[in-house]
């Protein structure tokens, strides 16, 4: 078993609020800027989510990896279609990508969102 994703995920919550603290400024307008880039347009926010979570997979980012799978279950995303966004990452990040879909599935599982 991996270390627990979830926790994982609370931890960089935590230090995340601690950065915010410490950088208000700069950390509102990235927020901000956030917020713009996954709002629904031409491309619902979904979607937008399952596109970072592979741009997460294939780049290694352990924390977007997690955030961007939250979101995506948060904005109604299956496992089915998480899965498949981890099928795009492995068809363009190739093992690296493979290893990183690993942290998805086990945070799936540890959510009750898949066996």
């Amino acid at each position: 078993m991996l270390e627990n994703q979830t926790e994982l995920r609370k931890n960089i919550e935590r230090n995340w609020a601690a950065f915010k603290r410490a950088m208000p400024e700069l950390t509102q307008a990235q927020e901000a800027h956030t917020m713009e880039v996954y709002k629904d347009g031409e491309v619902g926010g979904k979607h937008k989510r399952l596109m970072a979570l592979v741009g997460a997979l294939v780049s290694g980012c352990r924390g977007c990896i997690l955030f961007q799978t939250n979101a995506a279950l948060e904005l109604g995303a299956t496992a089915g279609e998480i899965l498949e966004s981890c099928a795009v990452a492995v068809s363009l990040g190739g093992t690296m990508a493979s290893a990183n879909t690993v942290r998805v599935i086990e945070y799936l599982v540890e959510n009750g969102v898949m066996e």
